[in-house]
């Protein structure tokens, strides 16, 4: 075979060689000319070329897609990327948009209709001239759901429990134009439905897949949270005039109807038929029970007022708890901001990832009830941990806190750990109930041979289920002897050996007994896999009656290690009065280990997109225009950002900055509004977790906005986390200065954490009684306060406060010691300069109180952490945040004549700006200039100059002079402040212009240090010009520079 081989070849060769002349001679057999062969070989070669670039094109396009993640970690590569790992802030969103399944929809539209149609008229109505003997005159007159169809605004898969299951998320939106007529003849009463809205997320369950068309066994659909509903109702007052509907309510109707969209409800379409599965999908088991330790609340607002508001009081606090459909209610407790309920509760999960437990705090008032606070907490989270216990953050409750222990337990099939389980629910004190130690699910199928009562008169058999005091009951099954119900329901099981399963089945609405069943439930202990699937024979019925039920049973096992920990502490717990004769006083603080772990979010709320106009004009009949604004939720505070006339599509550009900790459950929350005069109308809303925040530093997205028919929002949030090193504070202070916004606080620069430990020697009140202590801390115009001690002259708090610093040079903490009374028993200043002097940017030990005793001191720990973002890391480079402290750079000396703030500029010029140039002739002028891409405008700082010329004996007023030229108009003209009477300036203003970077770069920058000439007079003289061509100088980097100034006379 080797031999043979480069024989082979030269065949091969030889072949292909003839085959080149293989043309040439069919077309002298042919008969045909040169002309004919070199058209021939032209197209041919056309073919082949098209061929070549067809394959070149697909080649890069799979070479593209499959490099793509690495493209992005190279692009990342001066980030620091490690190989193999994307970037921290490079975000993938996992929520599809489907417009081509909304296009499928918008063209199914029509065929649903018809659908709707003949479901209500042949099913619906008349199940409901069956339930109410008023209502047998009812029917539908009109049902038309027009023209406007549901939309898919994302879609999220997740990976199922099992492998024959997929979840799919849907965030639909129905805004429909439908109208459903109804009358009610022998009431002559008309009503419907003209109108409606519904918004939320759905779940669609495909389950089981099979191996056989069409895949997929049967659809389950459910909403996990009650949907936004919204029904427009026309004549319904006359409806609810009908007797047997007097009760009712528009709301009731409204939550009646939601509540059925959600778990435990499921709507099942099954797609096979016989799908044995069926019963099981409709109803399955739960993936477990979470069980709330309502432990107690601190720091809540005072919500109850005297005197029109003069008088403050307190609050009468209690918790609403909801998973789903699933609501509990504690009791009240008057008179307090600081609740303890010490109450537990339990509640059925059925999906995770996706349901959320939800607390609201209300105080109790005769009226209405006022909100003091919200939080909500993924169940997936607590499937994870097993146990959650943490002091969770209130939105929209200021400084509030609610501590929950939240522990998941698993769903046994077996009681081999039932002992253990009772044993364990003996050491809980739970109220109002004791714990559970098992659920029972009863499945409800059908019944048979049912009794007749009365001869020719068929029973409407309803099934009621209980266990102790807890009873359920099933719907209604008119004119039948054999009803189906194919219904679920779950009980909790405190103890399962000694406790019964009631049944009854009876005739509704006489409420006559049809039989009755009584089931001991230690029967199911000792059935296989807890289970009783059986037709049972009910009694005092007839003698072929029989219900046919499946009855489960699962042990509630805790899996998790008892470590008997006390729980976490929070800001303002209170400790018991610590004793004046204790032992020595602690040379050092012990905070909690939680303490200082903040981070800093940087919320950049950008622009909208695509908002839905509410401001109609002429009955709608005009079509306007919104005046959208943002409300921004997060850790309990409110931001509310400037309305945007007339747009659509708003550019915000602002900014905002809080400080969280990494306790799950909290959110983002984005609610758009249009402003109007009366009532604002709602423009949508969305939300990123704090969670996702703080595992990728940087989420920058566009989120599409929740309960509304179109619009999205561009949102970049980042985290900050705090440094112990100076190395990079001054290029901090100089990026935060190129981001400010316009509009909007100055950006924080650091986070100073503040833990007061306790006082010492505090002066006596009047009669030698010690006092009753508080601390206010301040910082700028932010200040908090402290719990009140019991009187003792050595109080300890034991608590953490943070502050957001801008300018950590020149701020101050500033302290009081007050007695309860009102009296200062002593104060503290401690300058922020201190600290940055500090080792580790930290002070630690006893400080002495002013204005107090001789003696008097207090124990606190202070520390600052610069925060650092990612455009300071990519100007700095990575390697100056492993570096230790580096001593601040002292301002630069100036004359004895300079009165500017030479400190402030200083900290504005990053660290590696260059060198100042020789001093020349007339002085030197220092800018920064800038491109700020997010706002798209062009930023100029006037930082200050040195060592000007004057014209005269007498010291100058100088100011600075800028014009964006070539144009000399209002519009590009911009100046600085006066300063009185110097030659060396500080101004470190900021201007801005609103150019694109192309225009930019075209235009030329005019600078002139003026100065006025008397009070009277409106002369200025010039002492320097400066004329910058912006297409020598990089925009992007905004660096800062020194630039001798030239004479008036001088050209450009």
């Amino acid at each position: 075979m080797e031999r043979r081989g480069p024989g082979l070849a030269a065949l091969g060769a030889l072949g292909r060689r003839l085959l080149w002349a293989l043309p040439a001679y069919a077309a002298g057999l042919l008969g045909l000319g040169a002309g004919a062969l070199l058209l021939a070989l032209a197209l041919y070669a056309g073919w082949r070329r098209r061929r070549r670039d067809r394959e070149r094109g697909l080649r890069l396009a799979a070479r593209l897609q499959s490099d793509e993640e690495a493209a992005v970690r190279a692009a990342a590569a001066g980030l620091g990327a490690a190989r193999g790992e994307l970037p921290a802030w490079v975000s993938f969103p996992d929520v599809e948009r489907a417009e081509w399944l909304n296009k499928v929809l918008a063209q199914a539209w029509p065929f649903f209709g018809r659908y709707m149609e003949k479901l209500l008229v042949e099913k619906v109505a008349p199940s409901i001239r069956a339930s109410n003997t008023h209502l047998q005159t009812f029917t539908f007159t009109k049902v038309d759901m027009g023209e406007k169809p549901l939309r898919i605004l994302g879609v999220r898969a997740h990976p199922g429990a099992h492998k024959q299951q997929i979840l799919l998320d849907l965030n639909i939106s129905y805004v429909g134009d439908v109208q459903i007529d109804v009358e009610v003849k022998k009431f002559f009463c008309k009503a419907g439905v003209k109108g409606m809205q519904l918004h939320g997320m759905l779940r669609i369950i495909l389950e089981p897949l099979v191996g056989d068309v069409p895949i997929v066994g049967a659809l389950t659909m459910f909403f996990i949270r009650r949907p936004t509903l919204d029904i427009n109702w026309t004549g319904m007052t006359n409806l609810l005039d009908i007797p047997g509907l007097s009760s009712m309510s528009d709301t009731m109707i409204m939550d009646t109807i939601a509540s059925y969209l959600v778990l435990p409800n499921r709507l099942l379409v099954p797609l096979l038929p016989d799908l044995p599965e069926a019963a099981q999908l409709r109803c399955p088991l739960p993936r477990g029970v979470v069980r709330v330790h309502l432990r107690g609340a601190r720091d809540l607002r005072a919500k109850d007022r005297f005197m029109g508001g003069l008088v403050g009081g307190k609050s009468d606090p209690y918790a609403v708890l909801r998973v789903g459909t699933q609501v509990v209610t504690s009791r009240v407790i008057d008179d307090n901001l600081n609740p303890t309920w010490d109450e537990v509760y339990e509640f059925i999960v059925h999906e995770v990832p996706g349901q959320e437990l939800e607390v609201e705090l209300l105080d109790k008032d005769p009226d209405q009830d006022d909100l003091l606070g919200r939080m909500k907490v993924d169940l997936g989270e607590v499937l994870k941990a097993q146990v959650l216990e943490e002091w969770f953050p209130l939105q929209e409750g200021g400084r509030g806190r609610l501590l929950l222990r939240l522990e998941w337990l698993s769903l046994l099939p077996d009681a081999s750990k039932l002992d253990q389980v009772l044993e364990r629910n003996r050491t809980i004190v739970a109220k109002p109930d004791p714990p559970s130690a098992a659920i029972l699910v009863v499945y409800l199928d059908r019944a048979e041979e049912l009794p007749v009562k009365k001869p020719g008169k068929e029973p409407n058999p309803v099934v009621q289920v209980s266990v102790q005091d807890v009873t359920r009951e099933s719907k209604v099954v008119y004119n039948t002897s054999a009803p189906v119900w194919e219904d679920a329901f779950r009980f909790f099981l405190h103890d399962p050996k000694n406790q019964d399963v009631d049944i009854q089945v009876k005739d509704d609405p006489r409420q006559s007994s049809l039989g009755s069943l009584a089931l001991p439930l230690a029967r199911l202990l000792d059935a296989p896999d807890l289970t009783l699937a059986q037709p049972f024979q009910l009694q005092h019925s007839g003698p072929r009656s029989r219900l046919h039920l499946k009855l489960v049973l699962r042990v509630l096992f805790f899996d998790a290690p008892e470590n008997g920990a006390p729980p976490p502490a929070p800001p303002g717990q209170p400790d018991p009065p610590a004793s004046t004769e204790g032992p020595q006083r602690p040379p050092q603080t012990n905070p909690d280990p939680q303490f200082g772990t903040e981070h800093v979010l940087r919320i950049h709320l950008l622009e909208a997109e695509n908002l839905v106009a509410k401001d109609n004009l002429f009955g709608g009949a005009v079509r306007g225009r919104s005046d959208p604004y943002a409300k921004v939720r997060v850790a309990g505070g409110v931001f509310r950002s400037r309305v945007v006339k007339e747009n659509l599509n708003p550019r915000w550009n602002e900014v905002y900055e809080v400080i969280v900790d990494n306790v799950p459950g909290q959110d983002v929350e984005f609610d758009l509004f249009d402003k109007d005069i009366d009532k604002d109308d709602f423009l949508g809303r969305c939300k990123v977790p704090v969670r996702r925040v703080l595992s990728s530093r940087i989420v920058d997205e566009w989120l599409p906005l929740e309960d509304v028919k179109s619009g999205r929002l561009h949102v970049r949030l980042e985290k900050l986390s705090p440094h112990p090193s100076t190395n990079l504070l001054e290029q901090v202070l100089h990026t935060n200065n190129l981001l400010q916004p316009h509009r909007g606080p100055e950006l924080s620069a650091a986070l100073l954490s503040v833990f007061m430990d306790r006082a010492a020697d505090l002066p006596l009140r009047k009669g030698s009684k010690p006092p009753a202590a508080f601390a206010t801390l301040a910082v700028r115009d932010v200040s908090v306060k402290t719990k009140t001690c019991a009187p003792s002259s050595e109080p300890v708090w034991d608590e953490g406060f943070s502050f957001l610093i801008k300018r950590p040079h020149v701020e101050s903490l500033e302290l009081q010691v007050t007695e309860e009374g009102g009296q200062p028993l002593g104060t503290l200043s401690l300058p922020l300069s201190r600290l940055l002097a500090a080792e580790g940017l930290v002070l630690d030990g006893w400080f002495p109180l002013a204005g107090g005793g001789p003696h008097s001191q207090l124990l606190l720990r202070a520390q600052l952490g610069v925060l650092v973002s990612q455009q300071v890391e990519l100007g700095a480079g990575s390697a100056a945040l492993a570096g230790g402290d580096a001593a601040p750079q002292p301002a630069e000396a100036s004359g004895d004549e300079e009165s500017g703030a030479g400190g402030l500029r200083q900290r504005l010029l990053p660290p590696d700006s260059r060198p100042e140039p020789p001093e020349g002739p007339l002085g030197r002028l220092q800018l920064t200039l800038w491109y700020h891409g997010d706002e798209r405008k062009l930023v100029a700082i006037v930082h200050g100059c040195r060592k000007l010329k004057g014209v005269s004996k007498e010291l100058p007023d100088p100011y600075v002079s800028l014009v964006l030229l070539p144009d000399r108009g209002r519009s590009t003209k911009r100046k600085t402040g006066v300063q009185k009477k110097t030659l060396n300036p500080d101004f470190n203003e900021r201007f801005e212009w609103d150019v694109s970077l192309d225009e930019a770069s075209r235009r030329k920058l005019e600078a002139q240090v003026k100065s006025t000439v008397s009070f009277m007079s409106r002369e200025k003289e010039v002492l320097g010009k400066l004329h910058l061509d912006l297409a020598q100088v990089d925009l992007s980097e905004g660096r800062t520079h020194w630039y001798e100034l030239q004479d008036e006379r001088s050209s450009p």
